[in-house]
């Protein structure tokens, strides 16, 4: 699976999360800074060299963000659609379609990210970043999301996999929803208790000893394409 860590010995694995996080905060503001074409293209090499440089298959990634094309493709849909003649308005449409790929690249980066970090060394960053409690807190939850969020998924396919040998899969597309949803729901909500009571089996600390972490001479290029990115979308 694409969107959780994999060890490696890929660029991307030797780069510090910091810099790997400055860098998602670069991109994401240089693709909300920049929604044309052109400036698309561009910010589509620099995903997919991140991509690379992370040992990442652009096909898998788009295959594991499938569950979000019917809101990205829907968005240009709607905005096209007008109220009385013209009935379309594909202008309208195509700005939104270019707002659906930014949000698209954004989240082949992030996937870059994920498959490189460790969920401690995600913590370890966001609390060096962030001071104080509130960075304790931040880095608790990131690490909680990082390894709930795939269990939860796990989930999800194993419900609808077991509904689909029962002949689930030639029920109405509600009934389809209506089952996998409250059964997702139930598992999540038991889910959550084992987790609470495992937290407190474990005696969970909020300043745990977190790994060291230091930058390289291999941050240096992604810190200087980062600051790029930054100065890019400002002017």
């Amino acid at each position: 699976m694409t969107l959780t860590y994999r060890p490696g010995d890929s660029f991307a694995h030797r780069l510090d999360p910091r810099t790997k996080l400055g860098f998602q905060v670069a991109f994401a503001f240089a693709a909300f800074a920049h929604t044309t074409p052109r400036g698309l293209a561009a910010l589509t090499l620099v995903a997919l060299g991140a991509l690379h440089a992370s040992g990442v298959s652009a096909r898998r990634t788009l295959w594991e963000y499938r569950f979000v094309a019917p809101f990205l493709l829907a968005g240009p849909v709607v905005a096209a659609a007008t109220i009385g003649p013209p009935w379309v308005r594909p202008a309208k449409g195509f700005d939104t379609l270019l707002a659906s790929y930014r949000v698209v690249l954004v989240l082949l980066v992030s996937a870059a990210y994920l498959r490189t970090t460790p969920v401690r060394e995600s913590r370890a960053a966001i609390q060096r970043l962030v001071p104080g409690r509130t960075g304790r807190m931040l880095g608790a939850g990131v690490g909680f999301v990082f390894r709930f969020l795939p269990v939860l998924r796990a989930d999800l396919r194993r419900i609808r996999d077991a509904s689909a040998a029962r002949l689930g899969d030639e029920r109405p597309l509600v009934a389809r929803m209506q089952l996998v949803g409250v059964a997702g729901i139930a598992r999540a909500l038991s889910r959550a208790d084992r987790f609470a009571v495992a937290l407190r089996a474990r005696c969970f600390a909020w300043n745990p000893t977190l790994p060291h972490l230091s930058f390289s001479r291999v941050d240096v290029p992604v810190l200087a394409g980062s600051v790029g990115l930054v100065i890019w979308a400002t002017l």
